[in-house]
C-alpha cells in the first residue's frame, strides 16, 4: 500500500502540506482534489521522493521513501505535472531511454515498449522530436514512460489537463483498464475526473485534509442530494408548480429557471422527495415532460469544503 503518517512540508513560514496521514490499497483509484495551491503537487513530489518532507514519513509497498528510495521508486510510475521530457529526443528514443533507466532487458523490454506504444497510439509520432508534438501527444508520451515498467503504483499529476474531450476520454479509459490490482493516485482539480475514474476522493485545502470519501459519499453531502428537477411542458405553469412544491414539508427550497421552464426542489435534510412531489404536481394539474432526481453536485461540495 501507500501509507503516510503526519506528512508535512514547510517553506519558511509557508506550510504547503500540513500533517497529512492516509493509506491507499491496491484496486483503489484515489482522486486527490484541491484548489490550485492546496498542496497536491507537493504531496505527489514527497511520495515520489523528489522533495524531502519537513516532518512525517511515507511508505510505498513497505519501502520508506526517504531511507529506501530506490526500492520505493521501483514500484512507482510517475507522471509529473506538465509531462516534462527531453524535447530534443524523439518519442521512440525517450521511451527507450526510460526503459534503460527502469532496467528492462530482452523480450520483456520489447514487449513492454510495444504494449505502451500500442495502448497510447504513439506509432505515428515515434520518430518526431517531443518538442514538435501536440500537447495531447506529449501527455501520451509522458503517460507511456510512467507505465512502461508495469508499476504497482501510478501517481499521475493532472493527467488530462489541457487535453481535448476525445483525448481525455482515451486517458480515462486507460486508467480504468489499469486500475485492477494497482494503486492509482490522480491529482486533479477537474471534478468530472472524479466521477469518471475514481473509487475514492480526498480533498485538501491549504495543505490539510478536509474530506476522504467515495465520490458518491461526497456528492451526498450536497444540498442538491436527492433534489428533484422538473422540466415543465408549459412554462406559464411555473408559478403554480412552485407554490405546490414549496408547500411540502419535505422541501427546503425551490429554485426556478424561468427561461428554461424548469424548477428544482431541494430536500430538507436530504430526504427522498420524489414521491410527494409527483403526487403534488399531479394534483395541481401541472404537466411535466422530464423529471430527474439529482445525486448531488460535487462542485458545490468542493466549494464548501475548500472555502472553510
Amino acid at each position: 500500500m501507500i501509507k503516510t503518517e503526519h506528512l508535512t512540508k514547510r517553506y519558511g513560514r509557508l506550510t504547503a502540506v500540513d500533517d497529512l496521514s492516509f493509506e491507499v490499497v491496491p484496486g483503489e483509484v484515489l482522486g486527490f482534489l484541491g484548489p490550485n495551491g492546496a498542496g497536491k503537487t507537493t504531496t505527489m513530489r514527497m511520495l515520489t521522493g523528489f522533495i524531502t518532507p519537513t516532518s512525517g514519513r511515507a511508505w510505498i509497498y513497505g519501502h520508506d521513501v526517504e531511507s529506501d528510495p530506490i526500492a520505493a521508486r521501483t514500484c512507482i510510475g510517475y507522471l509529473p505535472e506538465g509531462a516534462p521530457a527531453y524535447g530534443e529526443m524523439t518519442a521512440r528514443a525517450f521511451l527507450e531511454f526510460i526503459a534503460d533507466l527502469r532496467g528492462l532487458r530482452g523480450a520483456v523490454r520489447r514487449a513492454r515498449l510495444d504494449t505502451v506504444i500500442q495502448r497510447l497510439e504513439l506509432a505515428p509520432v515515434l520518430q518526431q522530436s517531443i518538442e514538435t508534438l501536440s500537447k495531447g501527444f506529449r501527455r501520451r508520451v509522458g503517460l507511456a514512460q510512467a507505465i512502461v515498467h508495469d508499476p504497482a503504483v501510478l501517481i499521475l499529476d493532472e493527467p488530462t489537463d489541457g487535453l481535448d474531450p476525445n483525448q481525455k476520454h482515451e486517458v480515462r479509459t486507460l486508467i480504468n483498464e489499469m486500475s485492477r490490482g494497482k494503486i492509482i493516485v490522480i491529482s486533479t482539480h477537474i471534478l468530472e475526473e472524479v466521477d469518471a475514474v475514481c473509487t475514492r476522493a480526498m480533498v485538501i485545502a491549504r495543505g490539510r485534509l478536509v474530506a476522504d470519501d467515495t465520490p458518491a459519499g461526497l456528492a451526498a453531502r450536497s444540498r442538491y442530494h436527492n433534489a428533484v428537477s422538473l422540466q415543465l411542458e408549459r412554462p406559464e405553469q411555473l408559478a403554480v408548480a412552485r407554490e405546490a412544491v414549496a408547500a411540502l414539508p419535505q422541501v427546503a427550497a425551490v429554485e426556478v429557471d424561468e427561461r428554461g421552464g424548469k424548477l428544482t426542489a431541494l430536500p430538507a435534510g436530504g430526504a427522498a422527495i420524489l414521491g410527494p412531489i409527483s403526487d403534488r404536481i399531479a394534483q395541481a394539474g401541472v404537466h411535466v415532460v422530464a423529471l430527474r432526481v439529482e445525486p448531488g453536485r460535487l462542485d458545490e461540495v468542493f466549494r464548501t469544503l475548500t472555502h472553510l
